[in-house]
């Protein structure tokens, strides 16, 4: 069994999903993706991830909508970071408020990704020895 953490990446463009997915599988993490907020939500309820990233424009349930239905569960969802092409400062304190870690804009680098993930899972960046 692997210790590797556990992350759950939530977006409707295939695209992205699997830049994702492959930037934290090199950099050790265990990746499973969601192509929609229904899905993304099953998944969080039925599986346990160490962090969640989750885009909030998706055609089914947004992801201020998963958040909010997650923060009505009896179990605190692990941290999720929003990662989003929504930059309004209304859509951010929107983000804020409904408990997410992190608000990033796509697009993202690398390190600015992983650096987040390390700070919602309360650990210190590591210095970066690749770009």
């Amino acid at each position: 069994m692997s210790d590797a953490l556990r992350i759950l990446v939530v977006d409707d463009e295939p695209d992205t999903l699997g830049l994702i997915k492959l930037t934290l599988q090199t950099a050790g993490y265990l990746v499973q993706t969601a192509t929609g907020g229904r899905e993304g939500l099953r998944l969080i309820r039925e599986e346990p991830f160490d962090v969640v990233i989750l885009d909030i424009m998706m055609p089914d349930v947004s992801g201020f909508d998963v958040m909010r239905e997650l923060n009505n569960d009896p179990t605190p969802p692990p941290p999720v970071i929003f990662l989003t092409a929504r930059s309004s400062e209304e859509d951010q304190e929107t983000g804020m408020s409904l408990g997410v870690s992190h608000y990033l804009l796509k697009p993202i680098t690398r390190g600015s990704l992983l650096d987040a993930i390390n700070q919602a899972l309360g650990m210190s960046p590591e210095p970066d020895a690749s770009p």
